[in-house]
């Protein structure tokens, strides 16, 4: 994968290099999203994939980038860690152009609210920050109820609080994807596996609520599809990215639960003392 600068006004996309002959450009938005099993999966036009792009995004979405072109030889972007951190530290050290042109957002007008199964619900609501409220519940004793509540302000917000966080899963769930053909390069080095009271990773969880903060990384991702930051508070209970996809074609879908303002708060600055592009050619192998 290659991630390299984009001119303003061009938002995020990602191009499969693999495929000739058809549309090989898949944008980052929440229309292209298609119903898929634990990640999120873009499907352009021409049926041209790209899944577990939700980390890469967050890591966008944290880091303040709105133009960027991410070049893949596969349908999938490398996991690395499980986490953002790979991607954020690796923007970190290139730098963040600001580009000559005004950012946007969308600021949340009116509360938009979606009810899964099982007590799922996820919400848009008012708020003149940008809030995300997420609550998971799950039976597994070393996860259980968890709760946390995150404004996405800086930067070093997203980096210090979010971006390290691991997607996890537990055991029994892992043996019954693998049995079904899935998550064949999952393991210890890029995700949290939990069964019943013990932890399989050595060197066990980087946060005490590490769940629930992937919960809202993964958010933080899958709400940025809609092409710029949001100002409003994200609320979830118990959900996932379909849920929130949902929430969001529900928002797109009612003009008047939202406007588009100029975002005084997110315009991008550059990080320590270098003016670098933000996307200058960052090359990983997986």
């Amino acid at each position: 994968m290659t991630v390299s600068p984009a001119l303003a006004g061009e938002g995020i996309r990602f191009i499969r290099k693999d495929i000739e002959g058809q549309n090989n450009i898949i944008p980052a938005r929440w229309d292209m999203v298609e119903p898929s099993q634990l990640c999120t999966l873009l499907k352009n036009e021409d049926g041209v994939e790209v899944r577990t792009i939700e980390h890469i995004m967050a890591a966008f979405a944290g880091c303040g980038i709105d133009n960027a072109t991410v070049i893949l030889d596969g349908p999938e972007v490398p996991i690395m860690d499980g986490s953002s951190l790979p991607f954020v530290e690796a923007f970190h050290n290139i730098g963040i152009e600001t580009l000559n042109a005004p950012r946007q957002a969308i600021r949340i007008l009116k509360t938009i609210e979606i009810q899964g199964d099982n007590g799922t619900i996820a919400r848009f609501e008012p708020e003149t920050e940008t809030v995300f409220d997420y609550t998971i519940d799950f039976a597994n004793g070393l996860i259980g109820r968890q709760h946390m509540e995150f404004t996405l302000g800086s930067h070093n917000d997203f980096k210090n609080e979010l971006a390290n966080c691991r997607t996890f899963t537990r055991l029994a769930d892992v043996e019954m994807l693998q049995k079904a053909g899935l998550i064949k390069g999952g393991g210890l080095d890029n995700a949290v596996v939990f069964d019943n009271d013990r932890i399989l990773n050595d060197e066990g969880v980087r946060r005490i609520n590490e769940p629930v903060r992937h919960k809202i990384l993964d958010a933080v991702g899958d709400t940025y599809l809609m092409g710029m930051p949001f100002i409003g508070r994200f609320v979830c209970e118990k959900g996932g990215h379909a849920l929130t996809n949902q929430l969001v074609r529900a928002l797109m879908a009612d003009h008047s639960a939202y406007v588009i303002v100029e975002d005084r708060l997110g315009i991008a600055q550059p990080y320590g003392d270098g003016n670098l592009s933000s996307t200058g050619k960052l090359a990983y192998k997986a």
